[in-house]
């Protein structure tokens, strides 16, 4: 177990330690007071028992992507998990366990390769799997597999104690349900997810792609709105506005990524968009090869390193004019790496979830991925983020915990029965508030955690 004390250690040490692994390039101004590389189980149980003998709260980093750099906390010992990467699979159950730096290019890499089969993670190929797990999981064709934590089927904790606890549905119940959905809120630090897997499908794994001048706003929206709701079962949709490479020209991209088991399944599935596709696309392809791998390069492209990111979200309501209320979003972008993304939920959004702590969906998903290389453009497009989510967020239910900064506005995040239970559970499992939690402006939510209501700003 190495330790680098922020007294002690050279600046230099000390700053790789403390942000090194961090994905935004907007730093933080808040230092822990040590940074632990853990790289097994009993690393993270002696790092929480430092913790609890300085008597100072633990943070928890598995990837480093969170935008708000939630891992990075005063009067804190950091347990960074960046050095904890192990996997298991057993292919003849579909099942694997994972430790939550393992990223879900790390995991598909060698599922699909040596086994046939993948796990919905994140789109981003560096995206820790234990951020992402605790906060719902968005993943792969989440509209019609459902979200990637409901196939946790277990978890083994350091709890806020330092001890070990396995939890599932019959052991330690409470903790599985938090776990599922909790974010960064959950009273415990993973160490072991088991994960159901999936077929990964090969030779059907198609995408089509039509990319429109921004002008085409209005119809080409009204359009992917309205087949989505009754498209394909195994095809990801997504609408997003940027400035395709090398292009001057704000653009809407519309892309249908299709997982299924042969070629001419997919073109069966991805047809109906290729035959009602509103004329005037200045780039598009019709069901062409595609894989997860080359979908990992395209989100590294959109999703550069060493950049600066602001990020916000919201879930609009289902009977809201959604193009309406995205119009500015989509066609005002401050700067020329920034995208603009809308996922369609429908029809995951319409049943009934598991009995879990993730309980806030709607049928359209709405986030701002708003993207720079200089400090001088902070302030900038800062404003530019609240300025579109202050009018956004009056036709939101609530947002999505991943994309989401609790320093910068409020709203919900469950609903108001899962919220308190949620709640009461952290506080069951960590009464002094030993795991950092929730960081509000301030970070002075402590062991109540966050208040799960809208925030009208005018």
């Amino acid at each position: 177990m190495q330790i680098t004390w922020r007294k002690t250690a050279d600046t230099a040490t000390y700053e790789d330690a403390r942000v090194g692994r961090v994905f935004n390039h907007r730093r933080p101004q808040r230092y822990p007071l040590a940074v632990v590389k853990a790289s097994s189980e009993n690393d993270i149980a002696a790092a929480v028992k430092l913790a609890i003998e300085h008597n100072c709260r633990v943070a928890i980093r598995s990837g480093g992507h969170s935008w708000a750099a939630w891992s990075v906390r005063d009067n804190s010992i950091l347990i960074d998990l960046g050095d904890y990467k192990h996997l298991e699979v057993d292919p003849k159950r579909g099942i694997a366990r994972a430790t939550p730096s393992m990223t879900g290019k790390d995991i598909n890499g060698v599922l699909t390769k040596k086994h046939g089969l993948m796990f919905p993670g994140g789109h981003c190929p560096d995206v820790g799997l234990g951020g992402f797990l605790l906060q719902g999981g968005m993943g792969w064709n989440c509209r019609n597999w459902g979200w990637a934590c409901e196939r946790v089927r277990a978890l083994d904790v350091v709890t806020a104690n330092g001890d070990l606890a396995h939890c599932n549905s019959q052991q330690n119940s409470d903790l599985y349900w938090a776990a599922r959905g909790a974010g960064p809120g959950f009273p415990g630090v993973v160490t072991r997810f088991h994960l159901d897997l999936v077929p990964y499908p090969k030779d059907g794994f198609r995408s089509s792609g039509y990319v429109y001048p921004i002008r085409h706003y209005h119809e080409v929206f009204r359009w992917i709105i309205s087949i989505t709701p009754d498209f394909d079962n195994d095809t990801e949709i997504a609408a997003v506005a940027n400035y395709p490479e090398g292009q001057d020209e704000l653009c809407l991209f519309i892309l249908f990524v299709t997982m299924k088991t042969s070629a001419q399944e997919a073109e069966r599935a991805l047809a109906p968009a290729q035959e009602t596709r509103p004329a005037g696309a200045i780039v598009e392809w019709f069901c062409q090869e595609d894989s997860l791998e080359n979908q990992y390069i395209n989100q590294a492209k959109a999703n550069p390193e060493h950049h600066r990111y602001c990020a916000d979200n919201a879930y609009i309501h289902n009977d809201a004019d959604v193009p309406a209320v995205l119009e500015e979003a989509f066609t005002t972008l401050p700067h020329k790496k920034s995208f603009a993304l809308w996922f369609g939920m429908n029809p995951c959004s319409r049943r009934n979830l598991p009995d879990m702590a993730l309980s806030m969906q709607s049928d359209h998903y709405f986030a701002l991925y708003t993207v720079w290389e200089d400090e001088k453009d902070d302030l900038r497009c800062q404003a530019w983020v609240r300025n579109i989510m202050q009018k956004v967020e009056r036709h939101s239910v609530g947002a999505y915990l991943g994309d989401s900064d609790f320093q910068v506005r409020k709203t919900r995040y469950w609903n108001d029965k899962n919220a308190r239970r949620l709640m009461e559970i952290r506080r069951k499992w960590d009464p002094t508030g030993r795991i950092c939690g929730y960081l509000d402006q301030g970070d002075i939510s402590g062991t109540k955690g966050l208040a799960n209501a809208h925030e009208w700003k005018l």
